[in-house]
């Protein structure tokens, strides 16, 4: 009879570029950006970390790289859709990216080699405001505000120090214990009539946000045909 295989002697998949900036991405997720070594990033892959530069030219390398993978999950605007609905499907799908990767989002505005996938987001953006009548000045000013929503937005939830709704509902709670109402009403009503409503959750707030914004950039829009 046969005996079963040893896992340890199985061939593993062959090095490329590929899987070592998808490993990068996975470290990253684990233990942040600062985690992200050579010698880690080959221990994690099996192989000695001088191995890694068959397939990648260093560390700024990987940072590149991975930085452009996350732009690559992010929906780009597709030909069929108005920019509106467009702009709202890019801005929820970049903010999902960035709370799976809390580390992509400092990266993703610092890299000054973008790779195709950031290259092809921009560009498409850009391309459905030029094509909804945006001037190039109007794009840049949209692209812009739409941004600095995005990435706050997720950047301020990151720092929540909860993520469910019992969870937001106990500290909500343990911070009106801490205030006198009488001396901060508008907080207090805030917090027992918003905060500790059942089922409520921060991350509700950005659609809203994201629709005063596009509601916003369409006004200039309208004026000039108008």
């Amino acid at each position: 009879m046969a005996s079963q295989a040893d896992p340890s002697t199985k061939r593993r998949s062959p090095l490329s570029r590929e899987r070592v900036l998808r490993a990068a991405i996975v470290l990253a997720d684990m233990g942040g950006i600062e985690s992200l070594t050579m010698r880690r990033l080959g221990r994690d892959l099996g192989v000695e970390a001088m191995s890694l530069y068959n397939h990648v030219a260093g560390k700024d390398d990987i940072l590149d790289g991975i930085a452009d993978l996350v732009f690559s999950e992010i929906a780009v605007p597709s030909d069929r859709a108005d920019w509106k609905s467009a702009m709202r499907l890019r801005a929820i799908s970049a903010r999902k990216a960035l709370l799976r990767h809390p580390w992509a989002s400092s990266l993703m505005q610092s890299r000054t080699k973008p790779g195709p996938a950031t290259l092809r987001h921009h560009d498409s953006v850009i391309g459905t405001l030029r094509e909804a009548g945006f001037t190039i000045d109007m794009a840049a000013h949209a692209f812009s505000v739409i941004d600095s929503y995005i990435y706050g937005f997720a950047q301020q939830q990151q720092n929540l120090t909860y993520n469910t709704s019992q969870e937001a509902a106990k500290v909500a709670e343990s911070i009106l214990q801490q205030i006198p109402a009488d001396e901060y009403p508008h907080l207090a009503e805030l917090i027992t009539e918003h905060a500790m409503k059942p089922g409520y959750d921060y991350g509700d707030e950005f659609d809203y946000g994201l629709d005063l914004i596009l509601d916003g950039l369409e006004r200039p829009q309208n004026n000039e045909r108008s």
